[in-house]
């Protein structure tokens, strides 16, 4: 049984809501919410997987979007034909099951009659729902999805904040053929999941394209908790470089048990764990010189037209709401919110359609960096940077114009 949890509500969180927030997603099913104020309030449904594996990155979206959802109601509200309107927020538990994601859309939309929507987690669940936010020409913006297989689907009211993989996986491959020339060979090992899969596949093609030889590919199923012969083939073979996708409990256990057997290489890549914090104080020692890649970083240097403006506001505005730095799962689902009002303000209604239009001709400058969406509604105008964990702290390598640092080789 999916359960609603129903935030901000003319800008303000209940008790119960502070409450759900303070203790972290656990809380969240609990059931409550109102539709007593939908006529004063712009009702955004989120449906996300609070509980079961994925509820880590659940929290990272539900504080990006708390945080815009506080700063827009603090600022009065989205201005609609002149008329300013609070924003409330409406979660959907769908428990980390991407069925249970469908139904979980589906109910926002007739039931709590939200205005607009938020993807689920992740290009596979953001896929799955699409079909429902199409069907009932919701306006729908997808936060944590990058996979272009979200995106072909030929529809209209879908919208991303990540670039395809390929922006990913390209620069980052250069940058270690141009630094690490010796390095020749990969193994890459990937969660047979839509987005760590699509990504591991763009990883082999961009070695391909560099002209290192891919070892290996292997990929392992969701929820696997034993690695140990995987990795034993992967060492067997003494790649210079192994590429890791998959979420932050996958990476951490990889991470992990890469250790129990002393596998050592040149290069090791994780994505996406290593650009969370969490996956930094969980591998501890272990997180050196992992590198990765996202679609923002806190070093970014944009001046943008948004609520935040800057990264630096941003992150100072975060941080003095949750007492950590925020990475990309965080920003992008705040910067999708923005996304949102601005264009409702330009329209100047909720019409679904006129909203819909303003998001594809959208061509704007945010904290996150400029926004434009391609034909099939997938953003195409950033260039996410390529991190490394130094010293316990994510340092940008690439690209020159905000780089912290040189890429390290030697991962043990």
């Amino acid at each position: 049984m999916m359960r609603t949890l129903s935030l901000f509500a003319r800008g303000t969180a209940s008790p119960l809501a502070k409450l759900a927030l303070a203790v972290g997603v656990a809380a969240a099913p609990l059931a409550f919410g109102s539709k007593a104020l939908a006529q004063d309030t712009i009702r955004f449904g989120a449906p996300l997987p609070l509980t079961g594996a994925l509820a880590p990155e659940a929290l990272k979206q539900q504080q990006g979007y708390n945080l815009w959802a506080e700063e827009v109601n603090k600022a009065g509200g989205i201005d609609v034909g002149g008329k300013k309107m609070k924003v409330e927020i409406v979660y959907t538990d769908y428990q980390s099951n991407t069925p249970r994601a469908v139904q979980a859309a589906e109910q926002l939309i007739t039931q709590e009659k939200v205005h607009f929507l938020f993807s689920p987690f992740g290009s596979g669940a953001a896929k799955a729902a699409s079909t429902v936010s199409e069907r009932y020409k919701v306006p729908t913006i997808a936060s944590t999805a990058s996979s272009v297989q979200v995106y072909d689907q030929g529809y209209k009211y879908l919208f991303g904040t990540f670039t395809p993989n390929d922006t990913l996986t390209t620069p980052l491959t250069e940058l270690v053929v141009k630094q690490a020339p010796h390095v020749k060979r990969v193994a890459i090992l990937a969660r047979n999941d839509l987005f760590p899969l699509a990504i591991a596949q763009e990883m082999e093609k961009s070695a391909r394209a560099n002209n290192l030889e891919v070892v290996s590919f292997e990929k392992y199923a969701i929820n696997t908790m034993d690695h140990s012969s995987a990795l034993a083939q992967i060492k067997a073979l003494k790649p210079e470089w192994i590429f890791a996708t998959g979420y932050i409990n996958d990476l951490v256990l990889l991470r992990k048990q890469m250790g129990d057997q002393r596998i050592e290489a040149e290069v090791v890549t994780m994505i996406a764990g290593p650009a969370y914090q969490e996956f930094i104080d969980a591998a501890g020692a272990g997180a050196e010189n992992i590198s990765s890649a996202a679609w923002w970083h806190p070093a970014v240097k944009y001046e943008g037209v948004d609520l935040f403006k800057t990264a630096d506001n941003y992150v100072k505005l975060f941080e003095a709401k949750y007492n950590v730095t925020p990475d990309y799962a965080q920003a992008s689902s705040s910067v999708s919110g923005e996304l949102f009002r601005l264009a409702i303000e330009k329209a100047g209604s909720l019409d679904r359609d006129k909203v819909r239009d303003e998001l594809a001709n959208m061509d704007v400058m945010t904290f996150w960096g400029p926004v434009r969406f391609g034909p099939t509604g997938q953003i195409n105008s950033l260039e996410p940077p390529v991190f490394q964990i130094q010293g316990g702290k994510a340092v940008v390598v690439y690209p020159a114009e905000i780089k912290q640092g040189d890429l390290r080789l030697g991962v043990k």
